[in-house]
């Protein structure tokens, strides 16, 4: 038997274990036991947003009402009936929350190859990639856990950065990160702050985050929440929202107005809440969908290039993450079905301390 964590796709704290037989493989396809996986806010978003972005279609769970929250993380080959994929390997890729998986490789390579399944060739490829652990030139053994937790976020804030200088900021001097304590957050901020200020990074975060905030480094200013109405500079902004939070948006927006540049919503911790807000002064917000930034670089820059750019940022981003004396992230890990259930629950909550980081295994 195998085990999938189920989620209500209509009430996300509705959950439950589903049991299967497990199949034998068909010619073609390979069997990996998922090791080891991410749980952050960032999957909070694709099941907050699994129906407008297509989440719930990676790996579908036969009933439109329910659906598997994807994941990232590490996984081996248990199991082989593809040539080039062999029984011991390990691979970096996206998964369910469960034991194990069944995938039908196509076009593989000594880097990795694509997941071939018919239900998965009209979701973006960027996700449907898997990569070969042992020619990876990004993989590390002993961060393993840095790299399932903050390489995909990382890859976002790499890719909102390029975005808004790309952009030129909107003609803007500040950009403001709501949840700035959100592993995306300060990953752009770092980001923005390695361009040597072309543009004021100002953190939004609540009082709970604000010493870690500051602590980071990477902000030029940090305001709570409940300050925005009267502390937040009016001057020429962009907005990226990484929370998706009505109250916090529309105090942003009724602070700036017209001095408002642009608004950019990229995540949804605050699942419960992504329709509040009502008609808004400045700009309608606008989703930012990571994959097409990166489509764009791919064609602009060439795979290899674009490869290089996001990997000599990932390698100086590592560098304050992992310090010995004060590393920006700790890793939690845990094991079984409680550990998975309750992690989930405190990231629904909003009750996961910032500067954790959870390894699960199912």
């Amino acid at each position: 038997m195998t085990a999938r964590f189920v989620v209500q796709r209509n009430d996300l704290r509705n959950t439950q274990w589903a049991e299967s037989p497990t199949a034998a493989l068909d010619d073609g396809e390979v069997r990996l036991r998922i090791d080891a996986f991410a749980l952050t806010s960032n999957n909070i978003t694709y099941a907050a947003l699994g129906d407008a972005m297509n989440y719930w279609q990676f790996f579908p769970t036969g009933d439109p009402a329910t659906g598997h929250v994807p994941v990232w993380g590490f996984a081996s080959v248990v199991e082989s009936r593809c040539p080039g994929v062999e029984v011991g390997e390990r691979f970096y890729g996206y998964w369910p929350i469960g034991d194990d998986i069944v995938l039908r490789p196509e076009g593989v390579h000594p880097g990795g190859f694509t997941d071939g399944a018919e239900h998965r060739r009209a979701l973006h490829p960027i996700y449907n990639q898997y990569v070969r652990c042992s020619a990876d030139p990004g993989y590390a053994a002993d961060r393993e856990a840095q790299q399932a937790l903050l390489r995909p976020l990382f890859a976002t804030a790499f890719l909102i950065d390029d975005f808004l200088a790309d952009k030129g900021y909107f003609d803007a001097s500040a950009v403001i990160l709501s949840s700035a304590s959100s592993k995306t957050a300060y990953g752009t901020a770092f980001c923005l702050a390695q361009r040597r200020s072309a543009v004021k990074v100002v953190g939004l975060t609540s009082p709970a985050n604000a010493e870690f905030i500051r602590a980071l480094g990477c902000y030029d200013d940090v305001l709570l929440y409940d300050d925005i109405a009267t502390a937040l500079p009016e001057a020429a902004s962009v907005y990226v929202d990484f929370s998706g939070d009505p109250a916090v948006r529309g105090a942003v927006h009724r602070r700036l107005g017209d001095r408002l540049a642009y608004s950019c919503l990229v995540g949804a911790t605050h699942w419960d809440a992504l329709d509040g807000g009502g008609e808004l002064p400045g700009p309608a917000p606008v989703l930012f969908f990571a994959p097409d930034q990166a489509g764009k670089r791919i064609a602009e820059w060439g795979p290899a290039a674009f490869q290089e750019r996001m990997a000599a940022a990932w390698t100086a981003f590592m560098e304050p993450v992992t310090d010995d004396e004060k590393p920006w992230l700790t890793v939690v890990s845990g094991q079984g079905r409680h550990a998975v259930e309750q992690t989930y629950t405190a990231l629904l909550d909003g009750t996961v301390p910032a500067n954790e980081g959870h390894i699960l295994r199912a």
